[in-house]
């Protein structure tokens, strides 16, 4: 849960750096909204009450927002930082049997990436991402000793690439995949997103 209080942090600590972003087109703070996507694969999920027998996938929309900061290392190479906060509607993931079932529903996830990127046309940028990657999940399984429920934070990592443009001044707006496996253990948790965005550089 600690995790969650790194995203203000950050905001704070990027929004101090507005005045010190040059003219260049990828540089400086930002913030943005972006959505899309997702798709999540899960097989025997570990959690706080166990393992949840379930091996199947959900497709579902995904949204949230995200800050972060680039800078200009060279002429045409940009590197930055940023963090993401999102949530998808209707991606509750259930599986019955003659015993019982099980539910996974994903509540929010953060990542938190590093991204370099590489101007390969007036104002495109093509880039990649990495970093860590959180889930926010409850797990409720019932069977023939009740029913139990737990909410806990999967831990992983994420990794992706894609190309933003600048549209307008101080706008731009970009698309990217972008891959996390969160899985613990013997358990699987792999997510694969595709996400439009749009964001605002200070």
């Amino acid at each position: 849960m600690k995790t969650i209080y790194l995203v203000p942090a950050l905001a704070a600590a990027l929004v101090s750096f507005a005045g010190a972003a040059s003219a260049q087109d990828f540089n400086g703070p930002s913030v943005g909204v972006q959505g899309g996507w997702n798709k999540a694969d899960v097989r025997n999920p570990r959690s706080d009450i166990g393992i949840a027998p379930i091996d199947r996938s959900r497709d579902s929309f995904v949204g949230g927002a995200f800050v972060g900061y680039d800078r200009h290392v060279a002429d045409k190479v940009v590197i930055g930082v940023q963090a993401d906060f999102s949530i998808a509607a209707n991606d509750k993931i259930v599986q019955s049997s003659a015993t019982g079932n099980a539910m996974l529903d994903p509540k929010y996830n953060i990542d938190l990436t590093a991204r370099a990127g590489y101007v390969v046309a007036p104002k495109t940028l093509l880039y990649v991402r990495g970093g860590y990657a959180n889930e926010r999940v409850r797990t409720t399984i019932t069977d023939l000793a009740g029913s139990r429920s737990s909410a806990h934070s999967l831990n992983g990592w994420t990794v992706g690439g894609g190309v933003e443009r600048i549209i307008f001044d101080k706008v731009s707006a970009r698309v990217e995949y972008r891959y996390a496996d969160l899985s613990d253990g013997g358990g699987k948790y792999q997510r694969n997103q595709v996400l439009v965005g749009a964001a605002y550089r200070f």
